[in-house]
């Protein structure tokens, strides 16, 4: 190429890189129309709040956060600096640059807070501050001593004690101390949280008991015999023992059901996905859609479902909103995440596992580069309507694994996103219910039986049962599934 034609091509790129990008009108009644995938039960897509109803809202106090440390790792002087700290906006509105939205996104990764946690309360901010206290909790800190999950929260009122929104789900502590952005957290939840439950319940739910509250987050009316139903009759230390069935690597997420998780999903590459979520609830078009889900996320859902309303007047409209500059920024941050320096690629096992893959037809569903085909596989038992709007991306058949997720919860498209296989090496519980927590786990035929005792999840008050379906591979030779577990751990 002439040095001319390259002169073009800096200069065009380089001008692209310093344009300003205004922020998009992230909810928008065009573009959430046709967003979500419909229930595969009711045969509707779930309802969303109205973009007039959306902007209506008042905006939180949205501002910057600081970090949590393990007692007897915290800076000296940073306590008290903490106490004089004045809030300051998380981000300021206009338009960015790309890499200036990116650099915010991380921020809003990082630093975001959920305020209806926020508490001013000694005793529970004793809890994290008390050595004796922390321990119980099992956290680890990063090398720097801080931990993920919580965060400082200088305020108008003083200084709150507040939860992630976005790190506390969707960031691991990798071997080396550091913090991965965007792959799945494995940090147990405290019992501080559950302690702070009422409060936030408050906030969202107005009017409930703890025991309603909780019912309400996972009920789905239109099926009879509903197991949610059970709650209503709990007491709350029941309720916590429930929700404590879900090991780390999990979280009973609002729509979906603590009796029947789904593995946190891992957000690096989600940029070649056609789908969000594990049950594809939502289709992904661009970063607007991944700020859609965070909005979803921090706070909007309407659960509407057709005919079927789960939350009353007073909670249907959330008591805040987040900004659209808050939600684009997180969606270009998560769209640019790039996976660590894989330290298995030299491994002289795989190329061995490479050919059992290639043999073995893996890569009808998981074909590379991506290992994913960005298909839906059904779950067992559903058969999708022929004028389904999705069908086309639908591959006809089930694996076989647990459906209850994908037919039983609110978040019931009768369908899993057949998973990329790339970043397993970082990952847990890779099974769509997340009952295993190793490949040589998902390879071993003895999780089929009865008897079995699943290594993730297990269920509540169940002591084994067995982990069915996809089934390709547990008859390999075990130098076969040794390599192709090594090769799987190359991606």
């Amino acid at each position: 190429m002439c040095k001319s034609a390259l002169l073009i091509l800096f200069t065009t790129a380089y001008a692209f890189a310093q344009t300003k990008i205004p922020v998009p009108r992230i909810w928008n009644d065009r573009d959430l129309a046709e967003w979500a995938t419909p229930v595969a039960p009711l045969k509707v897509r779930p309802g969303h709040l109205s973009e007039s109803e959306f902007y209506s809202l008042p905006v939180a106090e949205w501002v910057r956060t600081y970090p949590v440390y393990m007692p007897g790792r915290e800076p000296e002087g940073y306590w008290q600096m903490l106490q004089h700290k004045k809030p300051e906006p998380l981000i300021v509105p206009g338009a960015r640059t790309e890499s200036e939205w990116i650099s915010d996104g991380k921020r809003v990764f990082r630093e975001l807070d959920v305020p209806g946690f926020r508490t001013y309360d000694p005793k529970f901010i004793g809890k994290l501050r008390t050595p004796e206290e922390f321990k119980k909790s099992g956290r680890r800190a990063m090398k720097d001593g801080t931990v993920t999950g919580w965060r400082w929260v200088p305020t108008e009122k003083g200084l709150a004690l507040s939860i992630s929104e976005c790190s506390g789900c969707h960031a691991r502590i990798m071997p080396d101390g550091s913090q991965l952005d965007g792959a799945q957290s494995d940090d147990p939840t405290e019992d501080v949280f559950f302690e702070m439950q009422q409060p936030a319940n408050d906030t969202f739910l107005p009017g409930d008991s703890q025991a309603i509250a909780t019912w309400r987050q996972y009920s789905v009316p239109w099926i009879s015999n509903d197991i949610h139903e059970r709650i209503k009759t709990m007491s709350w230390p029941e309720i916590v023992e429930l929700l404590k069935s879900n090991p780390p690597g999990t979280i009973p997420r609002f729509n979906g059901s603590p009796w029947h998780p789904t593995p946190i999903i891992d957000l690096i590459g989600i940029k070649d996905r056609k789908y969000l979520d594990y049950n594809g609830t939502h289709r992904l078009r661009g970063p607007e859609d991944v700020a859609r889900y965070a909005v979803l996320v921090a706070c909007c859902d309407s659960a509407d479902f057709g005919p079927h309303h789960i939350l009353n007047e007073k909670q249907r409209l959330p008591p805040y909103r987040i900004t659209d500059e808050i939600a684009f920024s997180l969606a270009k941050h998560i769209y640019a995440l790039e996976p660590p320096q894989n330290p298995n690629k030299n491994d002289p096992r795989a190329p061995a596992g490479k050919k059992v893959f290639d043999r073995e037809g893996c890569g009808g569903c998981h074909p590379a580069p991506q290992y994913t085909n960005n298909k839906l596989t059904l779950a067992k038992g559903w058969v999708p309507p022929k004028d389904h709007p999705y069908r086309a991306d639908m591959l006809l058949l089930s694996v076989g694994t647990e459906s209850a997720a994908a037919l039983e919860t609110r978040k019931a498209t009768g369908t899993y996103k057949v998973p990329s296989l790339k970043g397993l090496w970082y990952r847990d519980l890779i099974s769509h219910d997340g009952s295993v927590a190793s490949l040589e786990e998902w390879f071993d035929p003895a999780r089929l039986r009865d008897d079995y005792v699943p290594k993730g999840f297990k269920g509540y008050q169940v002591e084994h049962r067995p982990v069915p379906g996809h089934e390709y591979g547990l008859n390999l030779p075990a130098n076969e599934r040794t390599a192709l577990i090594a090769f799987l751990r190359t991606l």
